[in-house]
């Protein structure tokens, strides 16, 4: 119930054209304050891609405050156990249709990115190219933790993580990342720097990694590996 009260709150914020018209003046500290949390229940209410009467809205809230409800409390129960189940539905199915459309994308990608010059392709579909090579490094197992420097995007050049931007190398067990890191730190010389293009079964899945990583993504990365630290 929630996420309920927070569509209600957000009514405050933007019950009806004419208050969404007029620009909010913020005199007090009472004034950003309540702006701050009307900014902020605004991106969520964003975010849902929801089709609401806010008028009707503001009336369900002044009847409740006013004690004189016109639908009882079980009505209202039933209602919103319906309309939960009618957003799951559409979640469900956007979520299903994106995950196609990435599916698709992203074996075009692939399949085109195979025939460029220094790909290799392994036996598991995980794509890289050496961009340094270093043949005296030495190469990690699963067992070993490892430094490293690395940028991650999406194929449509959307960065969704960097440790150079950080300015501060990342450190973890070689076993403790997504397949696609695991096989290509092992086929890596401390020294190197390779770019993977990671499919997304290699990757985060069916499930991605909200909200910066949809669905069965293709990842790109460049990864540098430092060193092994132990």
């Amino acid at each position: 119930m929630r996420f309920f009260a927070v569509i209600a709150v957000c009514v405050l914020f933007c019950s009806c054209d004419s208050m969404s018209q007029q620009k909010a003046k913020l005199k007090t500290k009472q004034d950003s304050v309540s702006y701050s949390i009307g900014a902020d229940i605004g991106r969520s209410m964003k975010k849902q891609d929801l089709e609401l009467d806010l008028n009707v809205m503001l009336a369900g809230m002044k009847d409740a405050m006013g004690g004189k409800m016109q639908l009882t409390d079980e009505q209202m129960q039933v209602v919103m156990q319906s309309f939960q189940s009618e957003m799951m539905q559409k979640m469900q199915a956007k979520r299903e249709k994106e995950s196609a459309e990435n599916i698709a994308q992203g074996k075009k990608f692939l399949d085109e990115n195979a025939k460029k010059e220094g790909v290799k392709t392994t036996a598991s579909g995980l794509q890289y190219k050496v961009i340094k090579a270093n043949e005296g490094g030495k190469t990690p197992s699963d067992t070993n933790t490892v430094r490293v420097h690395y940028r991650g995007t999406l194929i449509n050049g959307t960065e969704f993580d960097s440790s150079i931007k950080r300015g501060q190398p990342a450190e973890f067990p070689v076993n403790g990342v997504i397949r696609g890191w695991i096989e290509a730190l092992k086929l890596m010389k401390t020294g190197e720097k390779f770019q993977l293009f990671v499919p997304g079964d290699l990757g985060y899945g069916a499930q991605g990694a909200p909200p910066n990583i949809p669905p069965h993504a293709v990842l790109i990365f460049e990864v540098e590996l430092l060193e092994i630290v132990k």
